[in-house]
Parts: structure tokens; C-alpha cells; sequence
């Protein structure tokens, strides 16, 4: 996860849908099979949420996070060493076995860069495995630009707009010649329970993508803006008689063994 000094991660709030954030990793976790020599890698690795699954996937390894968020880290357990570290910088001083990342990357830009790199700096038959979302164009995310763009011309341009994340066969061009590649995208199908004072949708994406659109926002200018993401919400994820939302979600899947 990518942070600054003030404008930290909310541990708290990114921990109320743990359980749908996780099934991600563990989807990806079971795609792997057995690793070379040398550590595993939680590469943007938040408050720890995927080590245990990690150390009880690979006992024996020595298991290492890697964040830039202090406050995330401050909370992460069960792991050898924690590195803070912006991912786009991050090396490691050793070739790992393993360089697994779930829900990071979308944070990090040029990945035709970035993420060569991190598969070429891996021992030779260790794997690099990679989750991220790709829901930029539904409209939990999409709303939010139109409206911010609506709203706060000033401020927010997405004119020319190209999301972080690209599609499975650009991954594969991107990465290929650097060994056995695998890549498919999944569509999570994830009910959502009713939430107070907001749709449920919006109770999701606060701690994650609306975070970017609140930074530039005044107080008032977020609760305005909130309304009307509300309001546009209702109509793309119209509540049932419970209150709860069935909320679909893209996420893509990399695997790639050196």
C-alpha cells in the first residue's frame, strides 16, 4: 500500500471487509506450487492480513513485509521482518523465492517498468504472484470521477484518464520472455450489508479508492460530494428489502515463475 507521513492508511477502516479483501489472496495462494531456495515476500503487505495464510502456505521460509505505511505496519504481526518502504523503490537484498502482492500494486505506477523489475529480481524458479483490482470503469469508480470532475472542475481532470491497471493480455505482452506466465481476471460477486448513513458501496470504497478524492475535499465539499455518490450508486446497486447490495468486483491474477 502507498502512503504519505499525513495521509496514512485508516487500519480500521480498511479491516471492515477483510474477509472479501482476503479471499483474493487466498484464490491466488492456491495456484502455487512449490519454491526455490530463499525468502517469501508480502509486497505491500498492510497490516498483515495474508501472513499467516503465507507462513502456513510455507513454514519454513523466512517471511518478510514490505509497506511504506507506518500506520499499517504498526499492526502487522506474524512475520520475520518489516521493511517500511515505498514499493516503487523497494529491492531486495537478497533473491527472494517468492514475491507475492495482494491488493498493492494498482498504488504503484509503470508497471511496465515496476513490474519486470520485481519479477527479475527473483531467485531463478521462484514465482512472482500478483492480485489487483480491476473495477475502474464499473461504476463504484467511475461515479466518483464523473462527479468529482462535475462538482470540482478545478481540482479534478480525468479527460484523458488511463486506469492503474491493465488487462490480463497487456500483462501478459508486458511480461513475457521472463518465464511460465499465467493470468486471468475473476468477478466477485460480494453482498454487501446495509451500512449507516451511506450506501453500502460507498462504505467499501472509502478506505480504499475514494481516499485519493477526499484529500483535495474541504469537510463540506465532501459531504456534498458523498450525496451525490450516493444518490448515483442507488441506481447502478439498487438496495434489496434487507438493505444489503450485491456488488460485483474485478480483480486480476498474475503468476508469473522465473
Amino acid at each position: 500500500m502507498s502512503a504519505t507521513a499525513s495521509q496514512d492508511w485508516n487500519p480500521e477502516a480498511y479491516a471492515r471487509f477483510r474477509g472479501l479483501r482476503l479471499r483474493p489472496a487466498l484464490d491466488l495462494l492456491a495456484q502455487l506450487g512449490d519454491l526455490p531456495a530463499g525468502d517469501v515476500v508480502d509486497l505491500g503487505c498492510g497490516d498483515g492480513a495474508v501472513a499467516a495464510m503465507l507462513r502456513a502456505r510455507f513454514p519454513d521460509r523466512r517471511l518478510i513485509g514490505v509497506d511504506r505505511s507506518p500506520a499499517m505496519l504498526a499492526r502487522a504481526q506474524g512475520y520475520d521482518a518489516l521493511v517500511q518502504a515505498d514499493v516503487a523503490d523497494w529491492r531486495p537484498e537478497a533473491a527472494p523465492a517468492l514475491i507475492f502482492s495482494n491488493a498493492a500494486l494498482h498504488w504503484v505506477a509503470d508497471h511496465a517498468s515496476l513490474l519486470p523489475r520485481l519479477a527479475g529480481s527473483l531467485a531463478k524458479g521462484g514465482v512472482f504472484a500478483v492480485q489487483m483490482p480491476r473495477q475502474f470503469f464499473a461504476p463504484s469508480h467511475r461515479f466518483m470521477r464523473d462527479i468529482a470532475q462535475a462538482m470540482f472542475p478545478d481540482r479534478f481532470d480525468f479527460t484523458h484518464y488511463v486506469p492503474p491497471v491493465a488487462t490480463a493480455v497487456e500483462y501478459c505482452e508486458m511480461l513475457a520472455g521472463l518465464g511460465a506466465l499465467d493470468a486471468w481476471e475473476t468477478d466477485y460477486i460480494q453482498r454487501l450489508d446495509a451500512a449507516e448513513a451511506m450506501h453500502p458501496v460507498r462504505g467499501f470504497t472509502t478506505s480504499t479508492a475514494m481516499r485519493p478524492f477526499a484529500e483535495k475535499l474541504t469537510g463540506d465539499e465532501l459531504a456534498a460530494f458523498c450525496q451525490r455518490y450516493d444518490a448515483a450508486l442507488r441506481s447502478a446497486y439498487p438496495p434489496r428489502a434487507d438493505g444489503s447490495v450485491l456488488f460485483p468486483f474485478r480483480r486480476l491474477f498474475l503468476i508469473v515463475k522465473v
